[in-house]
């Protein structure tokens, strides 16, 4: 464990940050036990405004219970509050939640959601908790101290070839710019070209956790905001994957798109996304 990853404030009562972790992992399944009985039938919405008001709901159901959870864990962190922002954060620590990470599959009755909370410290991930309810899987990542899914260590795949891989992607929002989803597409069919299988479906993080299990070999996307991104990008960094942008540049908050890849086919799949 790193030094950063040992020291915590005075302020709580926590020794290390697995400490921290340990009772982020109680907060976010309380609040996925909250969202997995608002699970079952699939809500039916007929405007813009009655979509936006049912995924609302799920997120407060959601934030009523995780909220003062972590608050309480952490006082001294603060929150970014709208789950689509990009870009650095100011110094000290921050709370990244995604009370349901995967909103529109919830609301649809598909099974491809979660609950996600990310502590960063100076702009660097510290911990993560990813959440799925459907399951009980838990997936955990601490920083310098490896992957973990219900406590068993994660590893990324040692594929190291683009043409027996599966990879995957996912839609940033529903209504990005033009120019991105051209990109997107774009990206698509170079990727059904050079590798395997080509995976696309939202949310981001569930291609994410996949990579730090070996499920499959690489996850890109362009746009997307922090809470999207950043557990995965932890969890497969942790599990001995490689996290860059898609031009193969060191990702950071402030990046603006984002590839996370077992290494045998990092360069392959950056060479492809380059194109």
């Amino acid at each position: 464990m790193s030094e950063t990853s040992r020291n915590t404030s005075l302020a709580t009562p926590f020794t290390s940050d697995a400490d921290l972790l340990a009772q982020t992992v109680i907060a976010v399944r309380a609040a996925g036990a909250v969202l997995g009985e608002r699970f079952g039938e699939v809500v039916r919405y007929r405007t813009r405004a009655e979509l936006m008001g049912a995924l609302a709901a799920n997120d407060n159901a959601v934030l009523d219970i995780l909220r003062p959870r972590l608050a309480a864990l952490r006082p001294q962190a603060r929150w970014v509050g709208e789950e689509f922002d990009g870009g650095a954060l100011p110094p000290g620590e921050w709370w990244i939640v995604d009370p349901v990470e995967g909103n529109v599959n919830h609301l649809h009755a598909l099974p491809e959601w979660a609950v996600t909370a990310t502590l960063v410290r100076d702009n660097r991930p510290v911990l993560t908790v990813v959440h799925l309810p459907l399951t009980g899987h838990t997936y955990t990542a601490l920083a310098g101290g490896g992957a973990h899914l219900d406590g068993q260590p994660l590893h990324v795949s040692g594929t190291a070839d683009l043409g027996l891989s599966i990879v995957a992607t996912s839609q940033a929002r529903p209504d990005e710019d033009e120019t991105i989803v051209r990109r997107v597409g774009a990206s698509i069919t170079e990727m059904l070209i050079d590798a395997l299988v080509v995976r696309i479906a939202v949310p981001a993080t569930v291609h994410l956790v996949n990579v730090a299990a070996g499920r499959i070999d690489a996850f890109w996307q362009f746009a997307g905001g922090r809470a999207d991104v950043l557990p995965g990008a932890l969890l497969v960094a942790e599990a001995g994957g490689r996290v860059s942008d898609a031009q193969g540049r060191p990702w950071t908050l402030a990046s603006e798109s984002v590839l996370a890849a077992a290494p045998g086919v990092h360069a392959a799949t950056v060479a492809t996304l380059s194109r």
